[in-house]
């Protein structure tokens, strides 16, 4: 940091040393053409040799980038971080070979691994110079480092729609959204495409508001303990879907029906709305069959 402002200060000096010589040499030819004018030869007097005075001689003001590339090397090292990691998140096009294709190639988006000196060219980051920017990009989980070259790395390693499908397959306890946004530009549309084919499912955390996707296949096993199956089936449900609608709520959940609105719905069209059902009781008759017969005064009260 200190030769890059030693170098600022002898550029303003030799600046300023080299705008006063030029003034000065311009002063001085002001003087001797004004006494040379007074008697002027007859050939410079001609059209043809007449000439435009030749513009002043201007250096490149080179200054303002100067201070805007000690200012990010004087940032905190998060900040520099920022500037790289966001440099390794851009995507480019080029053509890769792709098998059955028609032409033996197409245009996909990837990620380019970077040098560090490549890195200080992009973004004016200097990472051989910062020992705890270097190390603290060599640790973070974003960014993989081969020993000569920095890249993203993305928490799920899938490129195409067909590598997406896939990897939902392997986790039928559901995949966060969150962790697929960065894997490649067009995830999330291909996650709604997946969806609309009806090759997973998208459910949202009521409290987070997070997408969690599932897949649609209903091979996969899953073994269930006997004490949730029984505590399952111990659950009486409310008859009316208001009241369901209004537990899933409570429990964190989005109901996938609104039967508020369909019901308003129903009474603008003149729908009579459904009776409600009456739950059955489960009562014992001489024509069930019993399995404990060993014990007839359980079922002295048996209605015919």
């Amino acid at each position: 940091m200190a030769s890059l402002q030693d170098s600022l200060s002898k550029f303003k000096k030799q600046q300023e040393k080299c705008q006063s010589t030029l003034t000065s040499i311009a002063a001085k030819a002001g003087s001797s053409k004004a006494s040379s004018s007074k008697f002027p030869p007859s050939s410079t007097l001609t059209p043809g040799n007449a000439k435009s005075p030749a513009p002043p001689v201007k250096f490149s003001n080179d200054t303002d980038r100067l201070q805007h590339i000690n200012s990010i090397r004087k940032a905190p090292v998060g900040a520099q971080m920022k500037r790289v990691i966001d440099l390794l998140f851009e995507w480019y096009q080029r053509l890769e070979n792709v098998k059955g294709h028609v032409a033996g190639s197409q245009l996909r988006n990837s990620r380019r691994a970077w040098t560090p000196q490549q890195i200080n060219e992009a973004c004016y980051v200097d990472i051989n110079a910062n020992k705890a920017v270097f190390d603290s990009l060599k640790k973070n989980p974003k960014v993989n480092y081969d020993g000569k070259q920095f890249s993203y790395k993305s928490k799920h390693n899938v490129r195409d729609k067909s590598q997406l499908i896939v990897l939902i397959r392997k986790f039928p306890e559901g995949i966060a959204c969150i962790d697929l946004k960065d894997a490649y530009p067009s995830v999330m549309e291909d996650l709604q495409s997946l969806k609309a084919s009806g090759q997973i499912w998208l459910l949202s955390n009521f409290d987070s508001q997070e997408d969690i996707a599932f897949p649609n296949d209903l091979k996969p096993a899953i073994k269930v303990d006997d004490d949730l199956k029984q505590l399952f089936r111990g659950i009486e449900l409310p008859l009316d879907m208001l009241d369901i609608e209004k537990d899933l709520q409570k429990n964190g959940m989005r109901p996938a029906t609104n039967t508020a609105k369909r019901r308003a719905m129903a009474e603008i069209h003149g729908l009579p709305p459904k009776p409600k059902t009456k739950k059955k009781k489960n009562e014992i008759s001489k024509r069930t069959k019993l399995t404990n017969a060993h014990l007839p005064e359980l079922f002295q009260h048996l209605k015919p």
